[in-house]
């Protein structure tokens, strides 16, 4: 798109009578200042549903651009430039080798665009995004907080600090074990934000979080508009006062939210991709509050959480007073070399055979997807329920499903179901627990499988190796700490 600059307002190529007017891609004009809007202008609110708190490319609007142009005239909506200078302004990439250059259409010429968001639709030097700068929806205040739960002791001191933050748009790392009740932690925090008519967002790393969490709000927060995010949402033309969301979808939005949850702010993507956190602070309004959910957080946050740099909360017991099980560490041998010769290594193979007798089922975490498949009739042969899973998976959701329901009785996995699945009485077992992808934080994840139910609040958690790591040793040494500040603080019974 081409755009004529005038000096008070910018007119796009396409509502020009004169085509010889001179034309000027977006990223080269000096951006006009906004137009104060009209109030005598009828203004569309199913545009303002869409677009508030969002930049958005023309593409991404099923509004005509005479429609659009009206708006931005009076003073509703603005132009601004998409990329310019090797800097998108959407997802924030400023790498010089995640652009590229292409013959565009609509510019007629040459054209850099960002290869780092191409997912979400191109973002180019002649592409504007457009943002909405007329009044937010309005919410009635009729915020319902349904729920009779009762928090642990660790819980409601995290949960009161949750709410301060939100009174004082401050910032909060909540670092609690891994089945220590961190959504329910939020309510209350998430209520006051609501109650206030602030806009609420919480971004984790994965569609099935999100999928998982939006029931479970809505139930809670019977009469708050709850819109839910992720790759070919059905959600994206709504406004939510409570937005559920991938992280990647944050890259849409513009000083939207009063209050933002970061969960899982270790795990890929976000702990990987700088550009995610850049979108997180265009998301939040100037004054807001944001809270970072993690259960492992890298050396760096752990060091400014010791030194007092990071404001947090440490939630070292689940909500059943029950200690986290302890890792064993287990020596297997060569186990590479045993499935070469298509066989089990035999300490894996009993305690898997243990585990069928029993009826208990049971995850076992392989390094590679490779190594898996190769493993996987053998474990067939001992029980042809077993199956195995991975990120491509096409079933992977079935495959889960059935472990759920106790159809599965052992399911092989990839790091793939190291966070996020839940089995109330499962074992666990790392095979090749020194490969470099088991991280102290992933071993830790894992870990956290086992005795999450209060029914079942043990479990077996093996590290099959050939040799021990640091990260093996930090990863029981982390829940060793957890669970002696725990017993310290009066947490956990026995």
């Amino acid at each position: 798109m081409r755009f004529k600059q005038e000096s008070t307002h910018l007119t796009p190529e396409q509502l020009l009578p004169n085509q010889s007017t001179p034309l000027k891609k977006i990223s080269t004009i000096q951006i006009p200042p906004p137009t104060p809007p009209n109030p005598s202008f009828q203004y569309s609110t199913e545009l303002q549903h869409y677009l508030s708190g969002r930049s958005l490319l023309p593409d991404e609007l099923s509004f005509s651009i005479e429609d659009l142009h009206e708006h931005y005239l009076n003073g509703y909506i603005t132009y601004g430039k998409g990329l310019n200078n090797y800097h998108c302004h959407r997802c924030g990439n400023r790498k010089k080798h995640l652009f590229a250059r292409f013959n565009c259409f609509r510019c007629q010429g040459e054209c850099t665009y960002c290869r780092n968001c191409i997912m979400m639709g191109r973002v180019s030097e002649c592409t504007p995004l457009i943002s909405w700068t007329g009044p937010p929806p309005t919410s009635v205040n009729l915020t319902l907080f349904d729920w009779t739960g009762t928090l642990s002791k660790a819980q409601q001191e995290a949960s009161n600090r949750v709410v301060d933050t939100v009174k004082t748009n401050d910032n909060l790392l909540v670092w609690a074990v891994c089945g220590a009740g961190k959504t329910e932690v939020l309510f209350q925090g998430i209520h006051e934000a609501l109650s206030k008519n602030k806009r609420v967002c919480i971004a984790a790393p994965r569609t099935d979080v999100i999928l998982e969490l939006s029931p479970r709000l809505q139930k809670v927060f019977p009469n708050t508009s709850i819109t839910t995010l992720y790759g070919g949402s059905d959600d994206r033309h709504e406004y939510g006062q409570l937005v559920l969301t991938t992280s990647h979808q944050l890259f849409r939005y513009k000083r939207a939210f009063d209050f933002i949850v970061i969960d899982e702010v270790d795990a890929f993507p976000y702990s990987y991709d700088p550009t995610l956190k850049y979108a997180v602070e265009k998301a939040r309004k100037s004054k807001s509050a944001i809270v970072y959910l993690t259960a492992t957080p890298d050396s760096q946050t752990q060091k400014n959480c010791s030194s007092k740099k990071q404001n947090h909360i440490r939630i070292p017991a689940r909500y059943h007073r029950h200690r986290i099980p302890m890792p064993r560490l287990v020596w297997c041998g060569n186990w590479n070399k045993a499935f070469e010769k298509n066989r089990i290594p035999s300490i894996l193979k009993k305690w898997t055979l243990q585990r069928l007798q029993q009826n208990k089922q049971a995850f076992i975490f392989f390094p590679s997807v490779k190594i898996m498949e190769k493993a996987l009739p053998l474990f067939q042969k001992l029980n042809p329920a077993i199956e195995a899973v991975h990120a491509e998976e096409p079933h992977r959701k079935e495959k889960v499903q059935k472990m759920r329901s106790g159809e599965t009785p052992i399911l092989l996995t990839t790091t793939i179901l190291e966070r996020g699945v839940t089995i109330p009485n499962i074992d666990v077992a790392v095979l090749g627990a020194e490969e470099s992808i088991f991280t102290e934080s992933a071993l830790v994840q894992i870990a956290g499988r086992a005795g999450r139910s209060a029914e079942y609040p043990k479990g077996d958690v093996v590290y099959f190796h050939y040799g021990k790591t640091k990260g093996m040793i930090n990863a029981i040494m982390h829940i060793y700490s957890m669970n002696k500040e725990a017993g310290k603080r009066g947490l956990i019974d026995g």
